[in-house]
């Protein structure tokens, strides 16, 4: 990869929203503000998992690993995209690009998968109760952990390396913030008709497999529910499946306008903006979905402050 590219490009150059420079500081400050409270809502959630030895459930260790995801997704795409914000234009190495665009499509991928996975707990959990500590246990919760992280890997190493094996001449202007794979592709010097085949069906796939698990788990989950005679059990287990539903449709809905869309059919400004909505959005409300609606993350929370308090005074 490297030797075919030596002669030609040897960095990019983000172009951010450099049409609208009276913008872009008022982006960077509600982009800078955004970063940080991701930032801490998802490390939270990791460290009163971590700490609370109650929480060391399945359901519980699957938000954990999806926390660490939205931290990273965030981390790899934010702080690269206010430095764009703050100048004219940007320049990013070619192993920078590469790393930049591995990362985003390594944890896409697998929040993907993670939320599958999430879904398949649930199922097991609301319609097998009994036997719930027997289908989920931590073995098999380790299993699909690592199913979820390995094909976040595949996925990210196939796209990636295959994107940067075409030629790069002439321009290099990238017209986004950060090195995602569309408008990367645009600069190839190259015939990417196949690619783009392969783009177009893996992302389907990658995509519905994991939401047609979904979509399995939660119809049997619905059928479970109308059978409950308890009007406190209905409620209970749709309290308990109701933030992991909101993650999904916000990751799938903003996800899918970026990579399921024609090429023609948006501007490159209007595409820029859909791409902040999974990037930005999804990252910073799932913490507040999760510890909102979700009674023992609020207990855990008041007792380790408790504990916290009582250390202090002691």
């Amino acid at each position: 990869m490297k030797s075919q590219n030596d002669s030609s490009v040897v960095e990019f150059t983000l172009l951010g929203f450099s049409n609208f420079p009276e913008l872009q500081g008022q982006m960077f400050g509600a982009f800078l503000v955004i970063y940080l409270v991701t930032f801490m809502g998802n490390a939270i959630i990791i460290a009163i998992i971590f700490l609370d030895q109650s929480l060391h459930i399945p359901m519980y260790m699957f938000l954990q690993n999806l926390s660490i995801v939205d931290l990273c997704f965030s981390t790899a795409i934010t702080p690269k995209m206010l430095v764009v914000l703050t100048l004219e234009k940007t320049t990013i190495s070619f192993g920078g690009c590469f790393a930049q665009m591995y990362l985003i499509l390594l944890f896409g991928g697998t929040e993907c998968f993670l939320l599958g996975t999430m879904a398949y707990d649930r199922f097991a959990a609301i319609c097998h109760p009994l036997s719930y500590p027997v289908i989920m246990n931590k073995r098999v919760f380790m299993k699909l952990a690592i199913f979820s992280w390995v094909s976040g890997i595949m996925v990210a190493t196939v796209q990636t390396t295959w994107v940067f094996s075409f030629p790069f001449y002439g321009s290099k202007e990238i017209n986004h913030l950060f090195c995602e794979t569309p408008p990367v592709l645009e600069l190839a010097c190259a015939d990417t008709f196949l690619f783009e085949i392969y783009t177009f069906t893996g992302t389907v796939l990658i995509a519905m497999v994991p939401f047609l698990l979904i979509l399995l788990s939660y119809i049997r989950i619905i059928f479970a529910i109308l059978k409950m005679s308890s009007t406190t059990g209905r409620q209970k287990a749709f309290s308990t499946c109701a933030s992991h539903l909101t993650s999904v449709t916000l990751f799938y809905g903003t996800a899918s306008m970026t990579y399921l869309q024609p090429k023609s059919k948006y501007s490159p400004d209007t595409k820029k903006l859909m791409s902040l909505a999974y990037t930005l959005l999804t990252p910073l409300l799932n913490p507040l979905i999760y510890s909102l609606r979700n009674n023992e993350m609020k207990r855990s929370v008041m007792k380790l402050w408790r504990r916290k308090v009582a250390l202090h005074m002691a």
